[in-house]
């Protein structure tokens, strides 16, 4: 495998079995097509966002990376080695390199526990470093690139005595005391008030630089990651259909859904905003998938060959691509 990329996922599925219930439906069973056919490549200490709406598939795509969901189909290589099914041995080894931030500090962290035992917790469970007094300065170490200073204030406290974004920063450290190659965040600052989510984002910016981790940056916000992220991936119903470098997506969005999502960020001055596009209809039932583009329900361009057609990838760059009929010659 090309040793440029610390990741590749080689077209995964991730179908979701649901038996049918009595008098709910004449089908026996359903298949929920959460994540379908997604290819895509992650380079050393570069930052990717997967943008998109609740329900696009997004977190089961994160989960399915880190084995906490099993891919029905495809692959996925970290560092060229093939971790798309793994023993729980094998699994333990990769996790020490691939580490998440969940979307709720609230559920993350275990009320039980001091923040230093949080912490200090992957340490143990990795065998990393017997010597308890090596263990809390790498504790220390983690809550104070974190942001949490003097770290000795906050070893001793348990999580309700914190506010949300010192505990968003705990789960950050807890991840970091790992030192892994490859973050993946998903929704980090959705859960935080607006005033903390810049700081939460500032921090993961930081840590990106000085360590030169690679990160997927999961969200349904596509302002948020504007300076952050180096490329931007859009999906919808599963599938990604615009991926590009930042300028590429946001300067130069070609796909109507992306394009959407683009219409309804906030913008200060008044004289920059740009007409809202609102979407019409809910997102198409991922048990019976539309025909034809997926997005065809909703679209506000839509065609006649929309809903009949597949469409692929277009090259609108070196950098960019989108999967549009319209964009086809």
């Amino acid at each position: 495998m090309n040793q440029e990329f610390i990741l590749e996922i080689k077209k995964p599925e991730k179908n979701i079995f649901q038996a049918g219930r009595p008098g709910w439906s004449s089908k026996a069973d359903h298949i929920v097509h959460a994540v379908d056919d997604i290819s895509l490549q992650l380079k050393h200490g570069e930052v990717i966002a997967l943008v998109g709406e609740s329900g696009c598939g997004k977190s089961t795509l994160a989960l399915t990376l880190m084995g906490l969901e099993e891919a029905t189909e495809g692959h996925i290589f970290f560092n060229g080695r093939d971790v798309t099914h793994l023993n729980d041995k094998e699994r333990k080894e990769i996790r020490r390199k691939i580490q998440m931030v969940f979307q709720d500090p609230y559920e993350s962290l275990n009320p039980t526990q001091t923040i230093e035992e949080i912490i200090m917790e992957p340490l143990i469970v990795h065998n990393i470093v017997n010597n308890y007094e090596e263990r809390k300065k790498r504790v220390k170490q983690a809550l104070e690139d974190s942001g949490l200073k003097p770290a000795e204030t906050y070893m001793p406290r348990f999580p309700h005595q914190l506010s949300g974004g010192q505990r968003q920063r705990v789960v950050i450290a807890s991840a970091l005391v790992l030192e892994p190659e490859l973050l993946v965040a998903d929704e980090p600052v959705s859960m935080l008030d607006v005033s903390i989510r810049a700081e939460i984002i500032n921090l993961l910016a930081e840590l990106q630089k000085s360590r030169n981790i690679s990160v997927i940056f999961i969200t349904h916000d596509l302002g948020t990651v504007g300076f952050f992220a180096n490329r931007v991936a859009v999906m919808y119903l599963g599938r990604i259909i615009e991926i590009g470098s930042m300028n590429d997506v946001l300067k130069n969005t070609k796909h109507p859904y992306s394009q959407a999502l683009l219409s309804v960020i906030p913008v200060p001055n008044p004289r920059l905003r740009k007409k809202r596009i609102i979407l019409q209809g809910e997102t198409p039932n991922p048990i019976d998938l539309p025909s034809g583009c997926r997005f065809h329900p909703r679209c506000p361009i839509v065609q006649p060959q929309c809903k009949q057609n597949d469409p692929q990838f277009v090259n609108i760059s070196a950098t960019h691509q989108a999967a549009c009929l319209l964009l086809e010659k």
